[in-house]
C-alpha cells in the first residue's frame, strides 16, 4: 500500500528559537538512545525464555517426563514473562501528557508529515486507542515494543518451520498413504471449515440477540474464523510419537494432514478474503465472486506449487553442473538461500510462500539431496533442524507473552465457548465420515482407534496464531485473535499433555520399526484360485494400480533422476538413440561411473517403499528385479535389492519372470494377483 502524506502545518507560540531546536535534537538523540537500549532488552528477554525453554527441555527428557511438551514450557515462560511485563514492571514514557489536537477532513493515514516552523517530521500511524485508555497507552510503551510486526512470523519464523517439514518428510509412509492424506487436508480443511464458519456464525447471531456484539461481524467473517481454526499442527503429539515409536502410518496421516493442511488453511484463507460480490452489499452470497474465489484458490495453490517445485529443480540443477560439492560452505548456503527465497518469491508474486516453500522441501529432499557433499547433507539437515526448533519454540512463547502484552484483546465467553464447540464438531465431521470413505477403497483399513487418535490429535498451533495476528485491524479480527490464542493453549495443554495415556488407552503399536513396518505382511501376498468374477475385479484393480504407479516410477527413475541428480541409470542408456549428443551433455562423469543408485534411505520415497511384489508358489519376484524363495531374494536382472545393477532394466527382468511363470500359473488354473497395497 502506498503511504498516505498528509501535509499539517502548526505554530506554537510566535516560533521556536535555535536554542529551542537544539534542545528537541538533544531529546530526540536521547528518546533514540533509549529505545536502542530497550529493544535489546526485548530481545534478550526472548533469547532468555528459549535458554530456560532448552534447560528445562533436557530436564524433562531426563526425567521421561511426556505431560507437558516444549512447547507448552514455552508458551507458559511466556505466559510468566507477560505478566511480569504488564504488572510488574512500570515503563516510563516520553509522550506528551497533553495530545496535540488537529482537525483533519480526511480519515486517518499510515504516514503522517507534519510541518513545525520550517522543520518536517515524519510520524507512521500505530492504531486507534480509546480516548480513555490513552493514558494507559502512553505508559506501556514496553508491551508496544514487544509486539512483533505479523510480518516477521511470515517472512522469517514460518519459512524454516514449513520447509524443514518438507525437507525431513519420512517419505515412504507418507507416499504410502498420500491419496488419504490429500483426502485429509483438502476436502477434509474444506468441510472443517464450513462448518465451523455456519456454526459460529449462529454463535454471532445469538450474541446479537442478547446484545453481547458491539461490533460487526460479518459472515465472511465467520468463514475466515473456520479457515484459520482449520489449520492443525500437533508437534506435541507428533514429537512423542516419534519419541515412543508408534505406528509409522498412524504418523504418516496426522503428519501429512498437518503440513498439507497448512497450505491448504492459508489458500482457503486467502480464496475468502478474496470474496468481494458486486454491488452495495459485499457480505452477501454472490455466485460469480464465489466461482471467482475457487478459481483464485485453484490458481494461487497451483501456481505456489509450481513456483516451490521450479526452484527445486533450479537448485538440483545448480548443484549437479557446478563442482559446489568441493565447498561445502558454499553449498549450503546456496541451498539455504535457494530454499528461503523460494517463499519470498511466491508472497511477491502474489501466490502463497508457505505451499511454495513446503514442495520445494519435498523437491529438494528427493533431487538435491543427492547431489550434495556428504558434509553439506548433514549440515542441511541439521541447519533447518536448528532453525525449525528455534522459530517453533519463538512462536510458541511469544504466544504466552501476547496474552498479556498484546493491547487489543476482545474477550467474548460466548463466542469462546462456541468456537471450542464448532471446532470438535468441525474435527468429527472431518476424520469420521472422510475415514469412512477411505476405507472403502483401501486395503488395509484406517482403523478406529486410528480415527480416534486423530480427532484427538487436532491441536492448534503456530499456523493458526499466524494467520490470526497478521491482521488485527478490526473488531472481528480482534475477537478471532483472542479466541485463537485460547484455543491454541488450551490443545496444546490439555490434549498435547495427554497424548501418552491416549495412546495407551486405544492400545496403539508403539516401539514400532519403521523399516519392518514397511514389509509387506504375510496375508497381502495372495494367489486366487479359480475364475469368480470377483477374483478377476480384484485383480483388474491391482494390475491398473501397479501399471499406474509404475508409470510413474519408471519417468521419475530413468529421467527425472538422471537429469536431475548424479543418481539412476545414465540417461545414454535410457534415452533413444537420435537423443545421444543431449544425452551426453546431460550426464555428468558421476554417473558413468556410479552404475549404482545413489540413493538415501529416507529420501528415496519411489524405491524404499513400493516394490511390486508377486509370489510364486515360494517363490516372490519384485518390480526391482529381485528374485527368492520365502524371505531371500537372489539375484535377477535389473535393480536388485540393494540397489545395484546387474543388466538389464526392472520392467524387463519383471516382464521375463512373468512370461515365464504365468504359464505354468494358469496351467494350474491359478489366477496371479497383484498384491500391491492399494492405498487410497
Amino acid at each position: 500500500m502506498m503511504a498516505a502524506w498528509i501535509l499539517l502545518s502548526c505554530a506554537w507560540g510566535q516560533g521556536m528559537r535555535a536554542e529551542d531546536f537544539a534542545m528537541e535534537e538533544l531529546a530526540t538523540e536521547k528518546e533514540a538512545e533509549e529505545s536502542h537500549r530497550q529493544d535489546s532488552f526485548n530481545m534478550l528477554t526472548f533469547i532468555l525464555l528459549l535458554t530456560l525453554t532448552i534447560l528445562t527441555i533436557w530436564l524433562f527428557k531426563h526425567r521421561r517426563v511426556r505431560f507437558l511438551h516444549e512447547t507448552g514450557l514455552a508458551m507458559i515462560y511466556g505466559l510468566l514473562v507477560g505478566v511480569i511485563l504488564r504488572y510488574g514492571i512500570p515503563a516510563n514514557s516520553y509522550h506528551n501528557k497533553t495530545p496535540a489536537s488537529c482537525s483533519l477532513r480526511e480519515g486517518p493515514t499510515s504516514t503522517l508529515l507534519l510541518n513545525v516552523s520550517g522543520k518536517f517530521f515524519e510520524y507512521t500511524l500505530k492504531g486507534e486507542i480509546n480516548s480513555r485508555e490513552i493514558h494507559n497507552v502512553e505508559q506501556n510503551d514496553m508491551l508496544r515494543k514487544v509486539t512483533f510486526d505479523p510480518e516477521v512470523f511470515f517472512n522469517i519464523l514460518l519459512p524454516p518451520i514449513i520447509f524443514h517439514a518438507g525437507y525431513s518428510l519420512k517419505k515412504r509412509h507418507f507416499f504410502r498413504n498420500l491419496g488419504s492424506i490429500i483426502t485429509y487436508a483438502f476436502l477434509g480443511t474444506a468441510v472443517s471449515c464450513f462448518v465451523i464458519g455456519n456454526l459460529m456464525y449462529g454463535v454471532v447471531k445469538l450474541m446479537q440477540a442478547v446484545g453481547q456484539l458491539t461490533g460487526k461481524f460479518y459472515y465472511t467473517d465467520c468463514l475466515f474464523f473456520g479457515a484459520i481454526i482449520s489449520a492443525t499442527d500437533p508437534v506435541t503429539v507428533l514429537a512423542i510419537f516419534n519419541e515412543l515409536h508408534a505406528d509409522g502410518d498412524l504418523y504418516a496421516l496426522l503428519f501429512g494432514e498437518s503440513v498439507m493442511n497448512d497450505a491448504v488453511a492459508i489458500v482457503l484463507s486467502s480464496s475468502i478474503v478474496a470474496y468481494q460480490p458486486a454491488g452495495a452489499n459485499t457480505h452477501q452470497f454472490d455466485a460469480s465472486a464465489f466461482f471467482k474465489s475457487v478459481g483464485v484458490f485453484i490458481g494461487i495453490f497451483s501456481g505456489s506449487f509450481v513456483m516451490g517445485a521450479a526452484t527445486g529443480v533450479v537448485t538440483a540443477l545448480v548443484t549437479k553442473f557446478t563442482k559446489l560439492h568441493c565447498f561445502p560452505l558454499l553449498e549450503t548456503a546456496l541451498f539455504f538461500l535457494m530454499s528461503w527465497s523460494t517463499f519470498l518469491l511466491a508472497e511477491a508474486c502474489g501466490f502463497t510462500g508457505v505451499v511454495a516453500v513446503l514442495f520445494c522441501g519435498i523437491t529438494q529432499a528427493h533431487y538435491t539431496y543427492n547431489n550434495l557433499s556428504e558434509e553439506s547433507t548433514k549440515r542441511t539437515k541439521q541447519l533447518f533442524e536448528v532453525l525449525h526448533f528455534l522459530a517453533e519454540n519463538f512462536i510458541f512463547s511469544y504466544m504466552g507473552l501476547a496474552l498479556f502484552t498484546f493491547q487489543n484483546h476482545i474477550f467474548s465467553p460466548v463466542f469462546i465457548i462456541g468456537a471450542f464447540i464448532a471446532i470438535f464438531i468441525g474435527r468429527a465431521l472431518n476424520i469420521y465420515p472422510l475415514s469412512f470413505l477411505l476405507n472403502l477403497g483401501r486395503r488395509h483399513k484406517i482403523k478406529g482407534n486410528f480415527q480416534h487418535m486423530m480427532m484427538f490429535a487436532g491441536l492448534r498451533g503456530a499456523m493458526a496464531f499466524a494467520l490470526a495476528i497478521r491482521d488485527t485491524a478490526t473488531y472481528a479480527r480482534q475477537m478471532m485473535f483472542t479466541t485463537t490464542l485460547l484455543i491454541v493453549f488450551f490443545t496444546v495443554w490439555v490434549f498435547g499433555g495427554g497424548t501418552t495415556p491416549m495412546l495407551s488407552w486405544l492400545h496403539i503399536r508403539v516401539d514400532v520399526d519403521p523399516d519392518q513396518d514397511l514389509q509387506p505382511s504375510a496375508d497381502s501376498f495372495q494367489v486366487l484360485q479359480g475364475d469368480g468374477p470377483q477374483a478377476e475385479g480384484q485383480s483388474k484393480t491391482k494390475q491398473e494400480s501397479a501399471w499406474l504407479f509404475r508409470l510413474w516410477y519408471t519417468f521419475d527413475h530413468n529421467y527425472l533422476k538422471p537429469i536431475l541428480t548424479h543418481s539412476g541409470p545414465p540417461l545414454t542408456s535410457t534415452l533413444p538413440s537420435y537423443c545421444g549428443p543431449l544425452a551426453s551433455c546431460l550426464t555428468t562423469p558421476r554417473a558413468y561411473e556410479n552404475h549404482e543408485q545413489l540413493r538415501d534411505p529416507d529420501s528415496d520415497l519411489i524405491r524404499g517403499d513400493a516394490d511390486l511384489t508377486f509370489t510364486f508358489g515360494d517363490t516372490a519376484i519384485t518390480a526391482n528385479g529381485a528374485s527368492g524363495s520365502g524371505a531371500d531374494t537372489a539375484g535377477g536382472s535389473g535393480w536388485s535389492a540393494n540397489g545395484k545393477r546387474s543388466g538389464s532394466t526392472s520392467e524387463e527382468a519383471l516382464e521375463r519372470e512373468l512370461d515365464s511363470r504365468e504359464q505354468e500359473l494358469l496351467s494350474r488354473g491359478t489366477r496371479l494377483v497383484f498384491p500391491i497395497e492399494d492405498h487410497i
